[in-house]
């Protein structure tokens, strides 16, 4: 179901610019670019997304007489987790300009368990995990594939959720034929409306903008959450991957406004262009070798006294310790070299904090 898309040639930061003497048409030369390149960049990821998922469903098998067997599903099972994988990797990327420009496709396609339980309290839960309603999207299909290898904390802490049902492979012929029709097919869905929506045209640079930083806030929260067993990638066990992926989508829509920013010069020489970019980097560095000093795709293990609220020293000097406080400290608003309050300056040096 890939939709067909029009190519975008990237312009040229030289060459075919604004006058110099038009600070007005140079800003909109840079903003017009920045949207360009954004939409470029995130497309091939929005692809990659799309086929990851029809790759997933295609997969899946659909056993006659019987529901998915480990031994004699084996193959079926690594291919569908390696597109599972893709489809991750893909979105985490897209995720921080994506989300507030699209929020329903976001919840559709990224929406954790419990989020979808919120609102189906009413109606007692989700009882049929493959029929494609209810509890739908990557995590619903997260949650069955990885239901062999799920940690046995996150099961007691979605246990006691209202409308709680336990997840496994599909058991019967009708429940594994759902997953390969419908619910699969839901996600390959919502994955394709993203494509069709993710044009130029929707590419608001102020959202797009805010979104990274606010992507960069969702650091804290992914660690915070971590502690409690409600991460995101629970049940594969990836949220240091989504962390990591989360960074490299950052950086990948800050490099489309990084030559803006560069243009702006300030009588603060805190505010000034490139002063902000240089501490923006070196936030990104930090923030990078934090999460490459972590071995594999899950987070560090979180000590037993562990304690969001007030941490002691101990406890701070584990892997995860560690990683909380770097990643804390470089989504503090409130610390002025951090880089949510220089993405924020940054913003207002663009003017795009008034729209």
């Amino acid at each position: 179901m890939t939709f067909q898309r029009i190519g975008i040639v990237l312009l040229g930061l030289t060459g075919c610019g604004p006058a110099a003497t038009d600070p007005e048409k140079m800003d909109q030369g840079y903003e017009d670019r920045a949207v360009t390149q954004t939409h470029a960049e995130l497309l091939a990821n929005v692809d990659d997304l799309v086929r990851a998922t029809e790759d997933l469903q295609a997969a899946a098998p659909a056993p006659v007489g019987r529901g998915w067997d480990p031994q004699r599903d084996a193959d079926a099972l690594v291919a569908m987790r390696e597109a599972w994988v893709r489809a991750r990797t893909a979105y985490e990327l897209v995720e921080g300009a994506i989300a507030p420009l699209f929020p329903d496709i976001d919840a559709a396609i990224d929406a954790r368990y419990d989020d979808f339980l919120t609102e189906l309290e009413s109606q007692g839960g989700d009882p049929n995990l493959f029929d494609g309603k209810g509890v739908t999207g990557m995590h619903a299909v997260e949650r069955i594939l990885y239901s062999d290898v799920t940690p046995q904390r996150v099961i007691d802490f979605e246990k006691v959720i209202p409308g709680y049902v336990k997840a496994g492979f599909p058991g019967t012929e009708q429940e594994a034929s759902d997953f390969r029709s419908a619910l699969a097919p839901q996600l390959v869905s919502d994955a394709g409306e993203l494509q069709m929506l993710w044009v130029p045209s929707k590419v608001d640079p102020a959202v797009a903008f805010y979104g990274v930083v606010s992507l960069m806030n969702e650091q804290r929260e992914k660690v915070v959450k971590a502690s409690s067993n409600e991460e995101e990638s629970r049940y594969a066990q990836r949220t240091m991957a989504d962390l990591r992926d989360n960074l490299a989508g950052t950086r990948k829509v800050y490099r489309a406004f990084q030559p803006w920013i560069l243009s702006k010069s300030s009588t603060d020489a805190t505010k000034d262009g490139a002063t902000i970019d240089a501490k923006i980097a070196n936030g990104f560095a930090a923030l990078d070798q934090a999460y490459q000093a972590v071995s594999g795709d899950a987070m560090p293990e979180v000590p037993a006294t562990w304690s969001a609220e007030m941490p002691s020293a101990a406890d701070l000097a584990t892997p995860f310790g560690r990683l909380y406080a770097v990643v804390t400290t470089a989504v503090d608003p409130t610390q002025p070299d951090s880089i949510v309050a220089q993405m924020n300056d940054a913003a207002t040096l663009l003017g795009l904090e008034a729209r």
